[in-house]
């Protein structure tokens, strides 16, 4: 499946060419992206017309899980009871 700006999910109608959905997304690295692109894309979860886009590939499930984990035991560190 070749995904274009206009592609959208078929479950939640929500655009999939966006930078979250991107392989290159990165929250640390300079404009938000691993590859070298000229201008920011201010708004990560708005279709786009990017040329370095490739589709992220694991489950945004087990991510988030993972980060609820490492939140979970960073809050069991000041637990005083």
């Amino acid at each position: 499946m070749i995904i274009g700006n206009a592609s959208v999910c078929p479950l939640c109608t929500r655009p999939l060419k966006v930078c979250l959905n991107c392989r290159f997304y990165d929250k640390n690295a300079y404009h938000e992206c691993k590859e070298d692109i000229d201008e920011p894309v201010i708004y990560k979860d708005l279709a786009n017309f990017c040329d370095f886009f490739v589709m992220r590939e694991g489950d945004a499930h087990s991510d988030a899980k993972t980060q609820e984990e490492a939140r979970s035991k960073f809050l069991s560190l000041f637990d005083e009871s």
